[in-house]
């Protein structure tokens, strides 16, 4: 089927069943940010192949609301089907739901899939569109329907991750995450992504792109756990080590009926993570206790073992990435390299390293106006060749049984001209800011985001991303429930806390610009005007240089550079071969 042949499929179930306006968001029934297959509903119906994005199809349109990173690869992509785009001003916000009022009559209906509307998002969208006299019903799974074809869950085997990466066992997580719900009166709670209960159970998987996870629910109750997964995912051994943490298994569809047959009085559900179908499921009788699901800032706030283990992991990504440039400045500039050639080639080197796993997401690898697509993923069809004078960005990022890592480096071909280094130093600039401020305890990623865009703000300039989100130990490149950006929930940054400094600036058609580190949250000093926090370096890898307008950094700016290019060498270079060393020591020269 075509995408337009999709699309009429849908309109034609959608007037069978008498709805007006159907939905079709990113996620499956466990708000992932990378689903498998089976529910990458959204995509299979439009062609638009950007990580966020919502689909709203009536039966006179049919639309995508996406932000500013998908913008270009969005229009590009929509061009030859019937679906639109609808640029989203702030990321995430419900701005299709405001369309649907606004285009819909009072007495229509809205069509979800239950299973992947949380509870929080429903009860949005059911009180905004019902000033407005429409309906939300919950129980269309119309993707099912028309998409005949539509993959299995999959069944990939899970394996166990050593305490000595976890740094804790999955009884003492379990026990924590007992007393957590135990103190808001609740005798069971649900645990529903996929990265929350992978590190509850120190289990990983590969189910989907990237996320070292696997398919499944989690309950944790007062005298054991159910894992809800399909059972030939775990072979004997994992089976037996489940058993010795209290955690039995039952098949991954068992759930709702495990729902209504619930005798406890009350559950704690996070409305932000589990869909309405499943709340509807439990007994009237249950009471409902709603909070953040408790593993989710237990496993936000890493413990000793997982950051010394995130600086080795560092480290031999650094040592990977060191090859890898080393290699990438004896090939440049090319008459038959290209962009996806780099992405494999990234791949291939970090292969190189014990305990490697995989790439931590789709490596973003953009020449010239390629860089400028934020989000941008060349194909083997579709890539730039890297020739002629322009910037290339490089934004990838590893898993290990360690760590996971995201990077985000320049790399000139030619000389660069003023603007491009105007632009590129501003963007620094922002970066050292974010990196050396101290704030007080209490602080949240939206109090900091403003420190990575003054310099460009001052020349009237901005970037359309967020600054920073957290990260996984071994787990999600993009780990909620910390980030540093305008809009986000206000959640303090505590010590332990790994995020991203990703400042960017980009001109569309010409270039891109990001230098992105993950640092640490550490406790700094406490005065008589409180505790204050932090940042550590994580991410060790030199900054590009050529790049820079030395005329525009302050004299603190110039030493943090030196200093982190000290720190880059000091901690690499022990896992380097000669030439390597030689190498990386010429690019960690003071400016």
């Amino acid at each position: 089927m075509t995408i337009n042949e999709r699309l009429k499929a849908i309109r034609e179930e959608m007037k069978s069943h008498g709805i007006a306006a159907y939905i079709v968001p990113s996620q499956d029934p466990h708000q992932s940010e990378y689903p498998a297959t089976r529910w990458k509903s959204r995509i299979w119906l439009s062609g638009f192949t950007g990580s966020a994005g919502t689909v709203v199809v009536t039966q006179e349109e049919a639309h995508v609301w996406t932000d500013g990173r998908y913008f270009l690869q969005a229009e590009e992509e929509l061009s030859n089907s019937s679906f639109e785009l609808k640029k989203q001003s702030v990321a995430f916000a419900p701005e299709h739901i405001e369309w649907l009022a606004e285009h819909l009559n009072a007495g229509d209906c809205v069509g979800v899939d239950g299973t992947l509307f949380a509870l929080s998002e429903y009860e949005q969208l059911q009180a905004l569109l019902g000033e407005k006299g429409i309906t939300v019903n919950a129980d269309y799974d119309l993707i099912d329907k028309v998409w005949k074809d539509r993959p299995a869950l999959p069944k990939e085997k899970i394996f166990v991750h050593d305490e000595q990466f976890s740094g804790a066992s999955a009884t003492e997580k379990l026990n924590r995450i007992r007393q957590a719900y135990q103190k808001r009166g609740a005798q069971a709670t649900l645990l529903t992504t996929l990265d929350g209960i992978a590190w509850t159970l120190n289990i990983r998987g590969r189910d989907v792109a990237f996320n070292p996870v696997a398919v499944c629910w989690l309950m944790v109750e007062e005298e054991q756990a159910v894992l809800f997964m399909e059972e030939e995912k775990a072979d004997e051994a994992t089976v037996n080590y489940l058993a010795q943490h209290g955690v039995v298994l039952k098949s991954y569809d068992a759930l709702e009926g495990y729902l209504t047959q619930l005798s406890i009085s009350k559950i704690m559900i996070d409305p932000d993570k589990l869909g309405v179908s499943f709340v509807n499921q439990l007994p009237a009788t249950c009471e409902v206790i709603k909070a953040m699901s408790p593993e989710i800032l237990m496993k936000a706030v890493k413990n000793e073992a997982e950051l010394s283990n995130m600086h080795k992991t560092m480290a031999k990504d650094g040592a990977a990435l060191t090859r890898f440039h080393k290699w990438l400045e004896t090939q440049l500039p090319s008459d038959s390299l290209t962009e996806f050639d780099l992405v494999q080639k990234l791949a291939a080197y970090r292969s190189q390293e014990e305990h490697y796993f995989g790439e931590s997401f789709d490596a973003i690898v953009g020449f010239k106006g390629n860089g400028a697509i934020i989000h941008y993923s060349p194909t083997k069809a579709g890539s730039k060749t890297i020739n002629g004078d322009g910037m290339l960005l490089i934004d990838c990022g590893g898993q290990y049984l360690e760590g996971t890592t995201d990077i985000t480096r320049m790399y000139y071909l030619g000389e660069p001209t003023e603007e491009e280094k105007r632009n590129y130093t501003l963007v620094l600039k922002g970066h050292i800011a974010l990196d050396t401020i101290r704030f007080p305890k209490g602080t949240n990623g939206m109090h900091l985001d403003i420190l990575a865009r003054q310099f460009l703000w001052k020349e009237h300039m901005n970037y359309g991303h967020g600054t920073g989100h957290g990260i996984g130990a071994f787990m999600n490149v993009h780990e909620g429930p910390v980030y540093v950006r305008p809009h986000t929930a206000p959640i303090p940054l505590e010590p332990g806390m790994i995020i991203s400094n990703e400042p960017g600036f980009y001109k569309a058609g010409e270039h891109g610009i990001r230098i992105e580190n993950l640092i640490v949250v550490a406790e700094k000093e406490t005065t008589a005007y409180g505790t204050f926090y932090g940042f550590e370096m994580l991410t060790v890898f030199p900054i590009e240089t050529k790049l820079i307008d030395k005329r525009l950094l302050t004299a603190e700016e110039i030493a943090w550079l030196n200093n982190y290019h000290e720190l880059v060498y000091e901690r690499i270079s022990p896992l380097l071969e000669e030439e390597e060393k030689a190498w990386l020591k010429e690019k960690c020269q003071a400016i």
